[in-house]
């Protein structure tokens, strides 16, 4: 199969659709895909980061203590908001669910905007996950994030950023907000909105990702589920109520089938649509999925309500099932994205940080006893780096279980160029396969040791040495380096 032929031949119909859809959008703001190149604007590139203000200086971050706010973007319109690029560094593990991203529109004092910054990405509960669509993408991995929705206001735009973690120290955060000073807006122009809304856990009845009143377009979904059961979660239809409707004018068969999957989840991206994260079917496992309504977007000229339902099966650790399509009560969450006239906002804004993130336990290993031989340890801004010049050092935690039960147990770790490969053990017991730890530079990631039963008392993390990395790609002096900054447990009966 010449799959070169089906390339070009895929690109030539994206394409021809998006020429087609643009040409049908008598809107100035975005008059087509590719031709608005070659036209003279009066319009006025301009750009809010966080660049240092010294033009040869580098510390281009701006740093977010527990519980402050930064403005990201204070804009004078009329104007289009095009694109906006973040990363962060924090030792919270979820600090992509403690930090909210928050846009005002013209005269409004309340947000038209309002969701976790790791939601709004297209990730939910603060996990780190690469994914590319056509509107937003998250790269390296889960820490940049990006997306290119349009943003049109007349006024004024203001931006924050708020970091709502209590502890953990500040979020070094880094941007870009790139728009467009205009001369004029359309009287009728629609303005972007986004709005979080979470169950933790389920209430009987539909999930309402969206309820609002005005006249626009339903552009958008994303789609969040913590597990607290074994089995299928995904048995809910999708429910679009427009204008007023009693009975839904569209309706789904099954959530996956609305988010462009079919027989379950697996992971995969999509333009419009696709699973940026997929851990299992298992209890505490996550789940997030995206669908974006470009091509087909949900048009209401007095109201939407948007719902879902969140049923599906039930299997206990026997294997064997209990029910096949219950209301479940997992943890869920959601972000609807929309444009509209009138601008709107919730009044009831969303969840504290402590409500948003599941009953994790966090134990920062700069804060817990160890053990390393050979005694080749330093502290820095991402943990623990362990560094030893023979290839079976040991590195090894404490930490403490403060009740019985099963925990799904995992790891943020750090690799590193003078990486080499470690068994992790928990209380001297191989937990999941030999991890190789080298990198082209140094990337935290979470890795997942399964569920494990525990009981009350002190238990140990241990990292131990295999050998040097197949993949060093460096003649330097071998380190057999690794990284850890953190441990994190859920104990499942808590959910």
């Amino acid at each position: 199969m010449n799959m070169n032929f089906f390339l070009v031949i895929g690109t030539i119909c994206f394409l021809t659709q998006v020429e087609t859809l643009s040409a049908q959008n008598n809107s100035s703001i975005d008059n087509s895909f590719l031709d608005h190149l070659t036209i003279s604007s009066n319009g006025q590139s301009k750009r809010s980061s966080s660049t240092d203000s010294n033009i040869d200086g580098n510390g281009d971050s701006k740093n977010i203590l527990p519980s402050e706010t930064i403005v990201l973007a204070d804009l004078d319109g009329p104007g289009i908001i095009k694109h906006i690029w973040n990363t962060s560094a924090s030792l919270n593990p979820f600090s992509a669910r403690a930090l909210v991203l928050r846009i005002y529109w013209d005269d409004s004092e309340k947000p038209s905007v309002e969701v976790p910054l790791g939601d709004f990405f297209g990730v939910g509960f603060g996990a780190r996950k690469d994914f590319q669509s056509l509107p937003v993408s998250v790269s390296s991995f889960g820490r940049s994030q990006t997306c290119f929705w349009r943003m049109p206001f007349k006024k004024h735009a203001k931006i924050t950023l708020s970091n709502e973690s209590s502890e953990f120290g500040p979020v070094y955060s880094y941007y870009y907000i790139d728009w467009e000073k205009v001369d004029s807006l359309p009287e009728d122009v629609l303005y972007f909105h986004a709005r979080y809304h979470q169950q933790s856990p389920a209430k009987p009845g539909d999930h309402v990702i969206l309820n609002t009143k005005g006249r626009g377009n339903y552009i958008g979904t994303v789609y969040s589920a913590l597990q607290v059961k074994n089995g299928w979660f995904g048995e809910g239809d999708d429910r679009f109520y427009i204008d007023g409707e009693k009975i839904p004018s569209i309706q789904g068969t099954g959530t996956e089938d609305y988010f462009g999957d079919a027989w379950g989840f697996r992971e995969f991206a999509g333009s419009f649509q696709g699973v940026s994260l997929y851990e299992g079917p298992l209890s505490g496992d996550r789940v997030t999925a995206y669908r974006w309504h470009i091509p087909d977007p949900i048009r209401f000229r007095k109201s939407l309500k948007f719902s879902i339902e969140h049923r599906g099966s039930d299997v206990d650790m026997s294997g064997k099932q209990l029910s096949s399509s219950d209301e479940r009560a997992d943890w869920i969450s959601s972000v609807a994205f929309w444009y509209q006239t009138p601008i709107v906002f919730s009044d009831s804004g969303i969840p504290p940080a402590s409500e948003r993130i599941p009953p994790y336990q966090i134990k920062l290993a700069s804060s817990l006893k160890m053990k390393a031989t050979p005694d080749k340890i330093t502290k820095g801004i991402e943990g623990i780096h362990f560094a030893p010049e023979t290839p079976d050092g040991e590195i090894e935690f404490e930490f403490e279980v403060k009740e019985s039960g099963n925990y799904k147990l995992s790891a943020v770790l750090v690799d590193d160029i003078f990486g080499s490969r470690y068994q992790p053990l928990i209380d001297d017991k191989p937990a999941g396969p030999i991890l190789d730890m080298v990198s082209k530079g140094s990337n935290w990631n979470e890795y997942n040791f399964g569920v494990l039963k525990l009981d009350q008392g002190r238990h140990k993390f241990k990292l131990r040495g295999k050998g040097a990395s197949q993949n060093r790609r460096t003649s330097l002096p071998e380190k057999f380096a690794v990284g850890i900054s953190s441990l994190i447990l859920l104990r499942l009966e808590d959910l």
